[in-house]
């Protein structure tokens, strides 16, 4: 008997010849060939799973009489134009779509399905019984009879069944692809790939934060794996030798288990090696067990870093996303805490969130860092999700959204492969709404790079937070005014000046970040980007100088006088630790205050430290970590240290009289 070849496609992102395993569509896989009546009748072809070109997709696909797609926004022009080119080679194959890029909203689905009218089904929800039954009436094509589906029928007619109403669903009838042997013929034939590894411990998401997909689409379950299988899976990791696994769960932790997983997953690390790390998604509202699951981690050398999530400290801009965040206070001993134990952080922040003003997003900024996050914050374009409540168009006019659209780009990405082409993929973002309009949108944006910049790149990080802690200066006051400048600070208002016609670009519909030929031919964060220049094109020590004009000038408005050399000498000491290429010695520096000793011990949350005049030598070691060119600085200093922040050399106090 002639099997039914069916095709699966899913396209993740690829970094390094490192690939991701194609998860959602071996789910499929596994789940049919558990529960076909008669699954000898199809035969799997081996999936697509990285970006490939769509001639060499259509080669690959071009026998199959079934062929489904998994589509999300990062992969869904690419994945759009291979079913295209494989309808015109095979116009008999069968075309599925299914993936969060899926339009819930039946309008919207029929107009898709019209405008693309090569493919034939599009899947709504979760699809391994939809695919099943798919599958089940390919011969007969009576698609009526599985739910959760549109499509428009022989007669032109969009048709969209009922949803499957599965509240009764074991989410653990679906065998795990892993164990099941899915992805033992992918890997054998790609002996060469590194795999990292997409795993789902839960599905289900409590919350509805109306940026989001997760929340907005589910029944606010969470459905959970048995432990006995996860357990196993992991085994599975170890033995197969895979070094990263991402966490696909919407809030770890959010389980009492949740720590007895990752301690598991230690367990191996220790045993075997592997995995060597382990991604999670904090929930929001378990602050113990974050902080527990991220120690483990941590010591077991496992973490890249800890998300500290608020989005927006902004009380109405909260209600308006249907957001509730930990309180300041529990943020502030999470991150004394995790400071304590030398554990990074990175806080996010969704720049162009509803409600949000220029005066309430830099306020908001200024008190994350004055409550302890001084490793990170990411300021993220806030983008719209066609599934999710922003992306209704009710949700749109009534917070006046300015959307624009834009290729995605992977910051750090290759230009080679990120470069603008025809199918490059796209998002939908805002750039302006009813309280933050355009012209304010671009002040904010510039707000988010001179932070990074001077703070989190810690080109300044001694000085200002030693006026903080010392002055009670604000955050606030010190960011805003290095975005106004002065006259006498040209290198500062040039930095500035990029900044806005950066944000304008983007405005535009242009690229989120900065191309660079010459810096690796990689796509920069425009702070990094500017953080090179100023180093490679020789301006950094005028910086410094400028930047001194700024703080005094700020501190005069305070009405406050420093002490003598104090804020000259952290601006110094900031300056000579910032790491750079070409150093064959260390350097001892004399300081007239224990300028050194006191930063860490604010960083760690010390209330009780206190700068102290003396005779202080400082030696900054520049030969530990060498770096012999500036690509190899680039790389290892300004992109590897983006997440860890480690732009700054190691310092020992070596003589104190």
């Amino acid at each position: 008997m002639i099997k039914e070849r069916v095709g699966l496609v899913q396209i993740n992102n690829s970094f390094s010849n490192q690939n991701y395993f194609p998860l959602s569509v071996g789910l499929l896989q596994s789940y049919a060939m558990a529960y076909l009546k008669n699954p000898s009748d199809f035969q799997f072809l081996l999936p697509i799973y990285k970006n490939v070109a769509p001639e060499q997709a259509v080669g690959i696909l071009k026998d199959a009489s079934i062929v489904a797609f998994s589509v999300y926004v990062w992969n869904e022009r690419l994945s759009l134009e291979i079913a295209a080119a494989l309808k015109q080679r095979s116009p008999k194959t069968l075309i599925i779509i299914g993936g969060p890029s899926v339009h819930e909203d039946r309008g919207k689905a029929q107009a898709f399905l019209r405008t693309h009218p090569y493919v034939d089904i599009l899947c709504h929800g979760a699809g391994e019984e939809v695919f099943v039954s798919i599958l089940e009436n390919f011969k007969t094509k009576r698609w009526q009879k599985v739910s959760s589906i549109s499509f428009i029928d022989k007669e032109g007619k969009f048709i969209s069944t009922p949803c499957i109403q599965s509240k009764t669903f074991d989410i653990n009838a679906i065998p795990s692809p892993y164990l099941s042997g899915v992805f033992d013929p992918l890997m054998a034939a790609n002996p060469d790939e590194t795999w990292l590894a997409l795993w789902e411990t839960n599905r289900g998401c409590p919350f509805s934060c109306a940026y989001c997909q997760w929340g907005y689409n589910t029944n606010k379950k969470i459905y959970s794996f048995d432990t006995e299988r996860l357990h196993r899976e992991i085994d599975w990791f170890s033995g197969k030798r895979i070094e990263f696994i991402y966490c696909c769960d919407a809030n770890y932790g959010i389980l009492p288990r949740d720590i007895d997983i990752v301690n598991y997953v230690v367990k191996n690390k220790i045993k075997y090696g592997y995995p060597k790390a382990f991604s999670v998604q904090n929930t929001k509202n378990s602050t113990e067990k974050t902080y527990k699951i991220q120690k483990t981690l941590s010591d077991a050398g496992m973490n890249k870093g800890v998300t500290m999530s608020l989005q927006s400290l902004n009380p109405a801009t909260l209600k308006a996303v249907n957001r509730q965040n930990i309180s300041t206070g529990v943020f502030q001993e999470l991150q004394n805490r995790f400071t304590a134990d030398k554990i990074e952080t990175y806080t996010d922040v969704i720049l162009g969130l509803p409600e949000e003003t220029i005066e309430s997003f830099t306020r908001g900024v200024a008190e994350i860092i004055e409550k302890g996050q001084h490793n990170r914050i990411q300021f993220n374009i806030l983008v719209i999700l066609d599934n999710s409540e922003m992306g209704q168009e009710t949700y749109h006019e009534r917070y006046g959204f300015v959307v624009r659209e834009t290729q995605i780009i992977n910051f750090h990405g290759g230009l080679t492969t990120d470069s603008v082409t025809e199918r490059a993929e796209t998002q939908k973002i805002v750039v302006g709404t009813n309280t933050m309009p355009p012209a304010d949108w671009l002040k904010v944006r510039a707000f988010g790079w001179i932070t990074a910049l001077i703070y989190f790149d810690k080109l300044l990080q001694i000085p200002l937070l030693m006026l903080h802690k010392r002055y009670g200066v604000r955050f606030k006051d010190i960011l805003e005014g290095f975005v106004r400048g002065q006259l006498n600070t040209p290198v500062i208002n040039e930095i500035n000046a990029f900044f806005i016609n950066k944000a304008l670009e983007i405005q535009n519909g242009g690229a989120e970040y900065c191309a660079s030929k010459e810096w690796l031919g990689i796509w920069w964060p425009a702070d990094e980007y500017i953080f090179i220049k100023l180093c490679k094109e020789g301006t950094l020590e005028k910086f410094y100088e400028e930047s001194k004009i700024l703080l005094f000038s700020l501190l005069k408005q305070y009405g406050i006088i420093p002490e003598t050399n104090l804020l000259d000498e952290a601006i110094l000491l900031n300056h000579e630790l910032i790491k750079r290429p070409f150093q064959d010695a260390d350097y001892d520096i004399e300081l007239s205050y224990n300028v050194w000793d006191y930063y860490r011990a604010v960083l760690a949350g010390d209330t009780s430290s206190r700068l102290i005049r003396g005779s202080y030598t400082y030696r900054i070691d520049r030969t530990t970590e060498r770096w012999s060119s500036w690509e190899q600085w680039y790389k290892e200093v300004v992109w590897y240290g983006n997440k860890k922040g480690a732009y700054l050399y190691t310092c020992s106090q070596e003589v104190h009289r």
